[in-house]
């Protein structure tokens, strides 16, 4: 059953509404529910098919005010790309070593993985325990590159992996409820950029069918999609 306060802070949004997104997030921040500096998370419903290979919408973005955490991040490498990693700021640096220990203990104490191609070999070892978990290593999302430092730095930076799910829906966050209305309008929209970007070919009709957004603890606010597709025209 929900909470007094949940149900509090639902009575004060009208469920058949579709908020603008300034006056969305007003709205999420103005009713969140927990103590704590909850996290907002933005849900983008695609008018695609993600059983079909073109139409699996997947990418990264670097949100310019961040995610108000910091990801752990664990950089698989070689030689003066492990010294690179470890003075970009990784939290955690290695090679086979690592590998064993992510393989024989399950050792998972870390939120993003970042490898060299050298070494992608060996990580295929632990494929099966990292892919299931959106942590193994991917060229095309920048996590699999020799340039480890710019890696690490865009990771620390706010980098959100975004991926479609069998529903056709996108979760992401955007930011804390403390960021307040302005830096995390900046986050969405850069979100919905990077997924406007994304648009398959083969993606036919309103491909962005609907946006909600809702805080840790709180309700979900529909927004308005007008300028979702908008720009998805112009895209």
């Amino acid at each position: 059953m929900a909470g007094k306060k949940y149900k509090e802070a639902a009575s004060k949004i009208d469920p058949n509404r579709k908020y603008p997104l300034e006056e969305a997030l007003k709205t999420v921040v103005d009713n969140k529910v927990a103590k704590f500096d909850e996290t907002v998370e933005m849900a983008v419903r695609l008018n695609v098919d993600p059983r079909q290979a073109d139409q699996n919408v997947r990418g990264t973005v670097v949100l310019p005010n961040g995610t108000g955490r910091s990801k752990r991040v664990l950089v698989l490498a070689k030689g003066e790309k492990e010294r690179e990693a470890q003075e970009a700021g990784a939290d955690y640096v290695g090679g086979e070593d690592l590998i064993k220990r992510i393989q024989e203990e399950g050792w998972l104490d870390f939120e993003s993985v970042i490898a060299t191609p050298d070494i992608m070999g060996a990580v295929g070892r632990i494929g099966k325990i990292l892919g299931p978990r959106g942590l193994m290593p991917n060229p095309k999302l920048g996590t699999v590159t020799f340039d480890v430092a710019k890696a690490v730095g865009e990771v620390k930076a706010g980098k959100v992996d975004y991926r479609v799910d069998k529903g056709g829906v996108i979760h992401a966050p955007i930011g804390k409820t403390s960021f307040g209305v302005d830096k995390l309008s900046e986050n969405a929209r850069a979100l919905l950029g990077a997924v406007v970007r994304a648009k398959p070919a083969s993606a036919k009709g309103n491909y962005v069918q609907s946006v909600a957004l809702a805080s840790t603890m709180g309700p979900g606010v529909k927004v308005d999609t007008a300028e979702a597709r908008t720009a998805t025209a112009a895209a």
